[in-house]
This record gives structure tokens, sequence and C-alpha cells, in this order.
């Protein structure tokens, strides 16, 4: 077999191979653009439900210090005494009376 036969030869099983695997690539390419695309819509899933967990924390913790703000609790203010008026703060919100409250005159 001279040089020019087999060329001839080799290109022609080229053009059969890809004939024959053509289909092949064409399902694995549709596969995986399907895949691709059902990962995005997950991923976007994700980050929607990621964002609501965050806005419902955030909700809570909000409501939580508004709730101790309301019965005396000022993170802002004088600070010296930390603990005890936070949880005074809380017991007041539970609807306990306060460990340390100062005496209130009649």
């Amino acid at each position: 077999m001279n040089l020019k036969q087999f060329s001839s030869l080799a290109a022609s099983a080229g053009m059969a191979l890809s004939l024959t695997l053509s289909p092949t690539f064409q399902a694995y390419a549709a596969a995986t653009d399907a895949a691709a695309s059902d990962s995005v819509t997950s991923k976007e899933e994700m980050k929607a439900q990621k964002k609501a967990e965050r806005k419902a924390r955030r909700e809570k913790k909000n409501a939580e210090l508004s709730k101790l703000e309301k019965n005396g609790y000022n993170p802002a203010g004088n600070q010296t005494n930390y603990p005890q008026n936070l949880q005074n703060a809380q017991r007041k919100a539970a609807g306990q009376k306060p460990a340390n409250a100062p005496a209130v005159a009649p």
C-alpha cells in the first residue's frame, strides 16, 4: 500500500468514525447542557433559600432586640453593668421581676 492509498483510507476511516460517533457526542452535549441548566436552577433556588433564611434570622434578631429595648436594655448606653442590665431586660420581657431591680417608692 503506497502513501496515497493509505492517506485516502485514513481519511475515509476518519469520516466514517466521525459519522458514527456524532450522535453520541450530540447526546452527551445535550445531557451536559440539561445538567448545566438544572444546576443553574438549583443554584438560584439555593441562593434564594439562603437569602430568605438570612432575612428571617435578621427579623428574629431585630424583634428580640426591640423587645429588650422596650424592657429597659440600651445596647448603646452605659455598659458598666452590662450583663445585669441585659439579664434584667430579659427577665422583664419574660414577665418575671428583675432580681436587682431598685425599689420603687409609692
